[in-house]
């Protein structure tokens, strides 16, 4: 039964985020490590925004989505990585009880937000690919504006619920966090109560956002792969299939470490590995979407050579 503690019980007003070592010269190369990992993270999405924001050759749904994916891989990494670089060099690892509810919310809004925008990008490819001659009368602006805001409601009312079931837990010591930030499962194995419920709950919900869009991507892929087989011409094939190689890339990279933290027997915990599979999904994904898309997109390249004054002005 899901009880909340007794007057008489201390509930914990702040976390002990441990991080990955208590070795000074070890945090100081991390340090180094995720400084210049984030700031290319932010860099590199940065740009892709104002590629496509300057652009007006990349005023599509695509680019739009793409814009969409940067936004949210900038917020993605910045909910953790800017306090987790203070942690690294600073004597004390603290953060608030408020502060971790926040950026456990953030984090999970977020994280479900872009699952949900990868099934939007499946759809956008599906109708691309599919429907190329209606692609922009199915696809219009008004429309895109929608499915993108969706992803932001989605994953906010989401991650309300995700949070709310895993903070109101009573928390009455210990208070050190096995992880580099308030990761939802690493937080409720402190909770001084049987968890097996919540954890159900929890589940079910880990189920609706990461199984779902996945079966979604996966039918959306079937059925572009049935219409690019039916094209005769192999190297319009060929340009079919690269079309959506970036976007399995990306999707491959996020979904597979986040099925393993959420979608698993809570026997099989692990706190080193479960620290190390999150910097995939959090920190790695944020960082690779922009090298991905940009390696394999012309259009990538031909408006950073605009914006650069090292191709033709076409304004």
């Amino acid at each position: 039964m899901w009880m909340f503690p007794r007057q008489n019980q201390s509930w914990v007003s702040e976390f002990i985020l441990i991080g990955f070592s208590s070795d000074p010269m070890t945090n100081s190369i991390l340090f180094i490590v995720f400084l210049l990992i984030y700031l290319n993270s932010v860099l590199g999405n940065g740009l892709i925004i104002m590629l496509v924001c300057l652009d007006t050759q990349l005023h599509t749904p695509m680019y739009f989505f793409l814009c969409t994916l940067s936004l949210l891989d900038i917020s993605y990494v910045t909910t953790t990585m800017p306090q987790m670089l203070v942690h690294l060099l600073a004597h004390s690892q603290t953060i608030s009880f408020a502060g971790c509810w926040l950026q456990m919310y953030m984090f999970s809004a977020l994280g479900i937000a872009e699952s949900i925008l990868f099934v939007v990008m499946a759809y956008d490819r599906y109708v691309a690919i599919c429907y190329p001659l209606r692609y922009t009368v199915i696809l219009s602006w008004g429309l895109c504006i929608r499915l993108a805001a969706g992803t932001w409601i989605c994953g906010s009312f989401s991650s309300l619920l995700h949070t709310f079931f895993t903070m109101s837990l009573p928390y009455c010591g210990p208070n050190r966090v096995d992880h580099y930030f308030c990761e939802g499962p690493s937080v409720r194995s402190l909770a001084c109560m049987d968890t097996h419920i919540i954890e159900m709950v929890d589940l079910v919900l880990s189920v609706f956002v990461v199984v779902t869009p996945i079966s979604l991507i996966v039918a959306s892929y079937i059925h572009i792969t049935k219409a690019i087989l039916k094209i005769k011409s192999t190297q319009a094939r060929c340009k079919a299939f690269s079309t959506c190689a970036s976007h399995l890339t990306v999707v491959t990279f996020f979904y597979i470490p986040a099925i393993y933290i959420y979608i698993r027997p809570n026997s099989s915990y692990s706190p080193e590995r479960d620290k190390q599979i999150s910097l995939f999904y959090n920190v790695f994904t944020a960082l690779l979407n922009p090298v991905v898309y940009s390696l394999r997109n012309k259009d990538i390249k031909r408006a950073f050579l605009k914006v650069m004054g090292l191709g033709r002005m076409d304004w």
